[in-house]
C-alpha cells in the first residue's frame, strides 16, 4: 500500500433510553419476547466449525429459573486440544493481515452492534443475565461498541510510537503479537467484558481460545455470530464453552500459551497464576498474564459530605445490576453526624426500587445469577441476622421464582466485621459509623481492612477534605470516583482495573491493556555500514 491510513476517531456509542412510546422500546420488547419463546442450541465454534458433543448445559433467566433459554454444549479434553490447534493454524495468516483489514472488522462489528444486531444482544444480556433495559444499553451495545472503536485506535496509537534515529540510521519498532495463542476465560456479569477480552489481542494478531461464562453463554454465542457477520476468519477465535477444572489442566498447561485475559474471582485468577508458575518451565514462552479480579468496593463519606448525593450514589453504586459489577459499591464509612439523615434517605429510597423481571420496564433490580450465587448471598445475611456485631435493616431473600435478593444494607457495629471485608458480589452494602473525631483511624480501616483495590469513592464537600482523603487512599482504589458513585467507568474516558488482590491493573479500555498483546522487535537499518574493524582510540599519537 503506498498510502498511511488513520482511523475513524473513536468516539461513545450513543445511549438509548427506551422510554416509553419509543420505536426503540417496542423494538426490543419484541424481540425480548422472540427469544423467551425459543430455546437456542448452542455449539462449540472450532476452526470456524460447529461441533455438537451432546453434553449439555443448560442456560435459564436468573429470574425464571424454570424456563430455559439455550442448551450449551460442553467442550472436552478432544475438543480443547482440537481449539489450540486451530487457534496455532490460524495465527500467521491473521498475523500478516494488514493491520487495516484487521482493524476494518472490528469497526463493522461496532456498526452492526450499534444496528441491527443490538436488540438481539441486548435482549440475550436481559433474559440469560437479568439485566433491565438500562444495564443492558450501557454494557452489551453502548461499552461493547465503544471496547471496539477505542481499542482500534489505542491500536493505531500503538503502531505510531517509534524510537528517534540518528544520521545514517533508520530505527524502527515492529509490534508483533504475542508467541502462542492467548486464552480468554471471560465473566457472567458484563458482555461487554466477555466481548473484550478475547477481541483486545486479536485486534492485535493474536488468535484466542475463548471459555465464555456458562450462566452467559447465550450472549456470548449470539456475540461469536456477529464477529462472523463482520468478517473474522476462521480460527481467530475459537468458542469453547467448557470447565473451567479442564481448561486448567489442559489449555493453561500447554506449552504454547503465549497469555491469559482473565475476569472473575481473585481465588480463580491466583489458581491460574499457581499452574502458570508450576509450568513456566514447559513454556515456549513466557506467558502474559492479565487479569481483572474481585473487589471490596467502598463509599467514604466526609462530615462535609452533600448528603442526597452520598445515598444516591450508595443506591445506585450498591444495588444497580444486583451488586454484580466489579465495581458495585459494597461497604461505606458514613460519619456519626450524618447517619441519621443518611439511614432514613437511604432506607426510603431502597424501599421504592423494584425487584423482579427485567423484562417489564419499571424493574429496577433482576436476579442474582444462579443458586451458587443465591445461597452465598443468602448465607452472609443470615449470619448477619445472627450475629451480635451487625444488623439486618433491610433486605432479604427469595428463591421461589428466580433467584431474588433484595437490596440489604447491614450496620457493621465493628469495623473489620466479615461483611466489611469479604467480597459478597450481590446486593449487599454493609455500612460503618464512624466518629467524627476518628476520620483518620476510619480511613486507615478503609484503606487496609480488606486485600483489594478496585474502586472507591469519597464525598466531601470541603476542597482540602477531598485531597487529603484522595492521598491517603492513593493505593485503595484503581478507578477513584470524588463526589460520585463508584462505578460506571466509560471506555475512553476512565481505563478500568484495580491492583492488590483486584488484578494487574492493566487498565481495560486503555493503550495499556493493548500493549500487553504484543511483543515489540527493534529494528535498525544502517545506510552506509562500516568497513572499518578498528577504533580511533586504537591509533598510536
Amino acid at each position: 500500500m503506498n498510502a498511511i491510513f488513520t482511523a475513524p476517531i473513536a468516539q461513545n456509542e450513543p445511549l438509548h433510553d427506551y422510554s416509553a412510546g419509543t420505536k426503540a422500546r417496542a423494538s426490543l420488547q419484541a424481540e425480548l419476547a422472540r427469544q423467551s419463546s425459543t430455546v437456542v442450541e448452542v455449539p462449540i465454534i472450532i476452526g470456524g466449525k460447529e461441533i455438537r458433543t451432546g453434553q449439555i448445559k443448560e442456560v435459564v433467566m436468573p429470574h425464571k429459573h424454570r424456563h430455559v433459554l439455550a442448551q450449551v454444549h460442553q467442550a472436552g479434553d478432544e475438543e480443547l486440544q482440537a481449539a489450540v490447534d486451530a487457534a496455532i493454524k490460524a495465527k500467521a495468516s491473521w498475523a500478516k493481515m494488514p493491520h487495516e483489514h484487521r482493524q476494518a472488522i472490528f469497526l463493522k462489528a461496532a456498526e452492526l452492534l450499534s444496528g441491527p444486531w443490538r436488540d438481539k444482544i441486548n435482549a440475550a444480556t436481559m433474559l440469560g443475565q437479568s439485566k433491565n433495559a438500562f444495564q443492558a444499553e450501557i454494557d452489551s451495545a453502548c461499552e461493547l461498541c465503544d471496547f471496539f472503536r477505542y481499542n482500534v485506535a489505542f491500536a493505531e496509537q500503538i503502531y505510531k510510537m517509534q524510537p528517534e534515529s540518528s544520521k545514517g540510521i533508520w530505527n524502527r519498532l515492529e509490534y508483533r503479537p504475542l508467541d502462542g495463542f492467548v486464552l480468554a476465560i471471560t465473566p457472567f456479569n458484563f458482555t461487554s467484558i466477555a466481548g473484550n477480552l478475547p477481541t483486545a489481542p486479536a485486534i492485535m494478531g493474536n488468535t484466542v481460545v475463548w471459555k465464555p461464562a456458562g450462566t452467559a453463554a447465550l450472549a456470548s454465542y449470539y456475540f461469536y455470530q456477529l464477529l462472523k457477520e463482520a468478517g473474522l476468519p476462521d480460527g481467530v477465535m475459537n468458542f469453547i464453552p467448557s470447565s473451567g477444572a479442564d481448561v486448567g489442566r489442559l489449555v493453561v498447561s500447554d506449552k504454547r500459551l503465549g497469555g491469559i485475559h482473565f475476569t472473575g474471582s481473585t481465588a480463580t485468577f491466583q489458581e491460574i497464576w499457581r499452574q502458570v508458575g508450576c509450568n513456566i518451565s514447559h513454556y515456549e514462552q513466557y506467558p502474559r498474564l492479565v487479569g481483572e479480579t474481585g473487589g471490596k468496593d467502598f463509599v467514604f463519606a466526609h462530615p462535609t459530605a452533600h448528603i442526597e448525593s452520598l445515598v444516591a450514589a450508595l443506591a445506585r453504586g450498591a444495588f444497580e445490576y444486583q451488586g454484580q459489577k466489579c465495581s458495585a459499591a459494597s461497604r461505606a464509612y458514613i460519619p456519626e453526624s450524618l447517619w441519621p439523615e443518611v439511614k432514613e434517605r437511604l432506607l426510603h429510597e431502597i424501599a421504592l426500587l423494584k425487584v423482579g423481571d427485567p423484562a417489564e420496564f419499571d424493574t429496577f433490580m433482576g436476579a442474582v445469577i444462579d443458586r451458587v450465587s443465591f445461597d452465598k448471598i443468602k448465607g452472609y445475611i443470615e449470619g448477619a441476622n445472627d450475629s451480635p456485631d451487625a444488623e439486618v435493616l433491610t433486605g432479604g431473600c427469595d428463591d421461589t421464582e428466580g433467584y431474588f435478593v433484595k437490596p440489604t444494607i447491614i450496620l457493621a457495629k465493628k469495623p473489620y466485621y466479615v461483611t466489611m471485608k469479604e467480597e459478597i458480589f450481590g446486593p449487599v452494602l454493609s455500612i460503618y459509623v464512624y466518629e467524627d473525631t476518628s476520620l483518620d483511624e476510619a480511613l486507615r480501616l478503609c484503606d487496609e481492612c480488606t486485600p483489594y483495590g478496585l474502586t472507591g469513592a469519597i464525598f466531601a464537600q470541603d476542597r482540602k477534605a477531598l485531597v487529603m482523603m484522595e492521598q491517603r487512599l492513593a493505593h485503595a482504589a484503581g478507578n477513584f470516583y470524588l463526589n460520585d458513585k463508584p462505578t460506571g467507568a466509560v471506555v475512553g474516558q476512565q481505563p478500568f482495573g484495580g491492583s492488590r488482590a483486584s488484578g494487574t491493573n492493566d487498565k481495560a479500555g486503555s493503550l495499556l491493556n493493548m500493549i500487553r498483546w504484543t511483543s515489540p522487535r527493534s529494528i535498525k537499518e544502517t545506510f552506509v555500514p562500516i568497513t572499518d574493524i578498528t577504533y580511533p582510540y586504537m591509533e598510536e599519537a
